[in-house]
């Protein structure tokens, strides 16, 4: 059986998870895992089939970023308001947070979003300001289907989670925000301030998930903070059982012929960089009270037999009590990313002493709204975060475009654009991997 015909017949026995995979796909996939401690010709191999399983483009497309000016958000930081290229010729609208004065090279870091979040959101523009005051780059974006991305310009609707039953098409989603990340890490890359070996990436939530990807399949990103996940489980677990088919569980099951999914890509990750992953006891969100100490313990045995070594592989930290928020604005965060990026403005002794506040109180006092589940003092209202009187910004302030511009040049990053191309892309693909129907008479 030649390859295209045995591709063919994978194809027709298998899963959903490959119906709308090309063969050139397919046939990435049925190469062998290679055995034992990770090499970096594994790491190679594997990072391009995971990147073949989700579609996520190779190259990655020219950045062509445009830029729409700046403001002062107090004293000592500026936001830019940009854009930059992804896939399927879209664009991602981002606020870049900085020093006002900047002296050498500076860490870059990156934020990704949970469900129905984005840059307009409490905790990204809270984070950018956090740690632009401590001497980074930080960028904050819009996911697909929210603010300037969202057919009509809303936050928090979650547009990306309309269930499109086309084969393909939840890999694709999955690749898109894997993109979208791979495209910010190429942005800070870019920048003229920025040490390109000194990029972090935060991930809650949905986010934790998507960095859990994005990390493992990219070198250039030295230090990752998940929060609110991580628990990378195996067949029928959490991530396997998610609702959120077009960005968790279509994705994940997507990569089964990895294995041990989340020991492989925590391994990838080791081979990457460091990884600390906050979560609280009773984050029941994303089951932890399941998924605690103990399951983590055992994924970081299998992850250091993966790679055959300890170094880099992901430490732990549970918040006893604490639910679902973005952990990585307190000091336990900041004190571990300075050890791992070097902050031009903090040092860890300077963390410890900086002044703090909970965020229900800082919310109030700012006149901040937090939605319902955040004013839990388990989760968002009672986090600890660092003070460096973060003041409140509009969505007037955040975006990128003036409504005027974007209302002409919307289909340049509307979700309902992605979903028609995603869609037709996946049809050509079945319709490629299956060929021209026979004529009756065989010809």
């Amino acid at each position: 059986m030649n390859l295209l015909k045995e591709c063919a017949e994978v194809r027709r026995r298998g899963s959903a998870r490959l119906a709308g995979l090309p063969c050139a796909g397919i046939l990435l996939l049925m190469v062998p895992l290679l055995p034992a401690q990770m090499t970096n010709a594994k790491d190679q191999d594997l990072r391009a089939r995971i990147k073949a399983a989700l579609f996520v483009p190779q190259p990655l497309p020219a950045l062509d970023v445009q830029n729409y000016g700046s403001f002062a958000v107090g004293p000592g930081v500026i936001a830019e308001r940009v854009t930059y290229a992804t896939e399927y010729g879209l664009r991602v609208p981002a606020i870049v947070y900085r020093p006002e004065k900047i002296r050498g090279k500076i860490p870059g870091l990156l934020v990704v979003n949970g469900h129905g979040a984005d840059k307009t959101s409490w905790y990204s523009w809270y984070t950018g300001v956090e740690y632009a005051q401590a001497g980074a780059m930080v960028v904050t974006y819009d996911p697909i289907g929210e603010g300037e991305r969202n057919d009509d310009h809303k936050d928090g609707v979650g547009e990306h989670d309309k269930l499109i039953d086309v084969p393909g098409v939840p890999q694709r989603m999955g690749g898109q925000m894997m993109t979208d990340v791979l495209q910010a890490v190429s942005y800070l890359a870019s920048r003229r301030e920025v040490d390109a070996r000194r990029i972090g990436v935060l991930g809650f939530s949905m986010g934790s998930f998507v960095v859990s990807l994005a990390g493992a399949v990219d070198p250039r990103i030295h230090a990752v903070l998940l929060t609110g996940g991580g628990d990378l489980d195996g067949p029928g677990g959490y991530w396997d059982s998610s609702h959120a088919v077009m960005c968790q569980s279509g994705p994940y099951h997507a990569l089964e012929f990895l294995g041990d999914r989340g020991a492989v890509l925590f391994a990838l990750q080791a081979n990457r960089g460091p990884t600390f992953i906050i979560n609280g006891t009773n984050d029941t969100v994303v089951a932890i009270p399941q998924h605690g100490p103990d399951f983590f313990a055992d994924l970081r045995k299998r992850t250091i037999a993966e790679l055959g070594s300890d170094k880099n592989v992901f430490t732990t930290w549970f918040d006893p009590g604490a639910s679902h928020r973005p952990a990585w604005v307190t000091k336990l965060a900041a004190t571990w990313l300075d050890e791992n990026l070097h902050f031009a403005n903090w040092k860890t002794k300077q963390i410890a002493e900086l002044p703090t506040i909970r965020i229900g109180e800082w919310a109030a006092k700012d006149d901040v709204i937090l939605n319902k589940s955040a004013q839990r003092e388990d989760r968002d209202a009672g986090l600890v975060a660092i003070d460096v009187g973060v003041p409140k910004l509009t969505p007037e302030q955040l975006s990128v475009l003036p409504m005027a511009e974007w209302e002409k040049h919307k289909n340049d990053f509307v979700y309902s654009v992605w979903a028609r191309d995603a869609i037709a892309d996946a049809e050509k693909d079945k319709q490629q991997l299956n060929g021209p129907a026979s004529r009756p008479d065989g010809k």
